[in-house]
């Protein structure tokens, strides 16, 4: 088996002794480079599993060699060695393709750690790893998510999962962890609002036997489930904010302390994340951190709603069919059928389709679905907002085709409401029932200034 190579990139000599010593100790081979001329040139002559390259450079920085490495090479995982507390460096190389970053002074347990995940991961990556995997659709959208999941499953960098309900953010976040490094540790996902926030320190940090009422034994906290893997926070933006600072502190740290312990314990997580919501304007509104919020959203990874994936609903709508077939005699979608779910906005997008198909499947008589087997609600009957629609009557609509009316009437509503809240979007989304980038989507669509 070949030795695997590091090169070191930093201007203090004294550093590089110090990486090249611990390194050499792991059985790696070094080759050093005191700047980014020498740099480059070294990264010329031979390949090498990974690179260890300082920020400040006599002759340059480390951000413009993680992105000359990026599209040199980009199987070659890169780490960013930062001054202790430059975590606006450390986000900025992050962004820029970076593995991981490690502080000045290093820490060699956390440098040992961090290399051995870096050439973990650059002995097993592969230049074909693009399967599909559950994302299932060829949609452009779809192709664009799969590349960026499949660049960002090797960083260590935390990453933020937007999209509206229903578009599959847990798949996402599960195949980041799945094509990773990380992939053989604990995937832990858990529901930030479905979490009683009294006990919410107890469920992410643990608790020691006694600590409070009803404590009768030592817990391990989610942190601790995940050791070595990644914690999946499920609609963050509902943890309340007395939360969100001992959350923060958990990040910034690296470590944990129980309830009713005065001992913290390292832990070595990714955090994924994800949430409904517009974060940033949560941000504006107060209603979550600031400094949360540039820790968790270092890079943002949005899902797109199923109306803009185009012919995947089709692909979605066999592929669920098939799945309730399993052992059953086989049931279809008619021609009418298909077109009809793909006229559909789908406000619940994937988890829509997919109940939907369960019901006409169960309700179905024949072995081939028909459109009144898919009980589609038109969406402005749907809305619950009584006082949105209360006295709304239909004027403009008559003998237009259907699927004209619906657009008139959705049109119509949103206009409606849009004037009785005084063009207050965010209002206008409560009153509606919709996300605000959900409303903000159906008003440039239906051309709604």
């Amino acid at each position: 088996m070949n030795t695997q190579s590091v090169l070191i990139i930093d201007d203090e000599s004294d550093i590089r002794e110090l990486l090249e010593i611990t390194l050499m100790r792991m059985g790696l081979e070094t080759t050093s480079a005191s700047n980014a001329t020498e740099a480059y040139a070294a990264l010329e002559l031979q390949p090498y599993d990974l690179c260890l390259t300082d920020m400040r450079l006599p002759d340059g920085n480390g951000l413009d060699i993680i992105e000359y490495a990026q599209r040199n090479f980009p199987r070659m995982p890169i780490a960013m060695i930062t001054a202790y507390g430059c975590i606006e460096t450390a986000t900025r190389a992050l962004k820029a393709g970076a593995f991981d970053f490690i502080t000045k002074p290093m820490d060699l347990k956390r440098l040992r750690e961090l290399v051995h995940n870096a050439l973990q991961q650059s002995a097993t990556s592969t230049p074909t790893d693009q399967d599909e995997g559950p994302l299932v659709g060829q949609s452009r959208p779809m192709q664009l998510l799969r590349q960026q999941i499949h660049k960002l499953a090797h960083s260590q960098a935390p990453v933020h999962i937007s999209g509206e309900s229903g578009t599959g953010k847990e798949v996402v976040a599960r195949e980041i962890h799945r094509l990773g490094n990380r992939s053989s540790q604990p995937f832990v996902p858990v529901n930030c609002g479905a979490i009683p926030a009294e006990l919410m320190e107890s469920e992410f940090f643990g608790h020691k036997k006694g600590s409070f009422t009803g404590a009768h034994d030592n817990k391990p906290g989610l942190f601790q489930a995940a050791h070595g893997g990644s914690l999946f926070l499920d609609e963050v933006a509902d943890l309340p904010l007395h939360m969100q600072v001992k959350l923060l502190r958990a990040l910034q740290e690296k470590s944990i302390r129980p309830v009713g312990s005065q001992q913290e314990y390292p832990v070595d997580v990714r955090i994924l994340s994800a949430t409904h919501k517009d974060l940033a304007a949560e941000v504006a509104s107060g209603r979550f951190r600031q400094d949360l919020y540039y820790r968790l959203n270092v890079i943002e990874v949005r899902v797109p709603a199923l109306r803009e994936r185009g012919d995947d609903i089709i692909q979605l709508a066999r592929l669920f069919l098939q799945r309730l077939c399993q052992g059953q005699p086989a049931v279809q979608l008619s021609q009418a059928a298909l077109d009809k779910l793909c006229q559909h906005s789908f406000p619940g997008n994937v988890r829509e389709l997919e109940n939907l198909l369960e019901r006409a499947y169960t309700l179905c008589e024949h072995s081939l679905i028909q459109p009144t087997d898919l009980q589609l609600q038109v969406v402005a009957s749907t809305s619950p907002a009584p006082t949105a629609a209360a006295g709304f009557t239909d004027t403009v609509t008559t003998g237009l085709p259907r699927a004209e009316q619906l657009v008139q009437v959705e049109r119509s509503l949103i206009n409606r409401v849009l004037q009785q809240v005084q063009g207050d979007q965010d209002a206008a989304a409560r009153q509606l029932g919709l996300s605000l980038r959900s409303l903000r989507y159906r008003m440039k669509t239906l051309g709604i200034n």
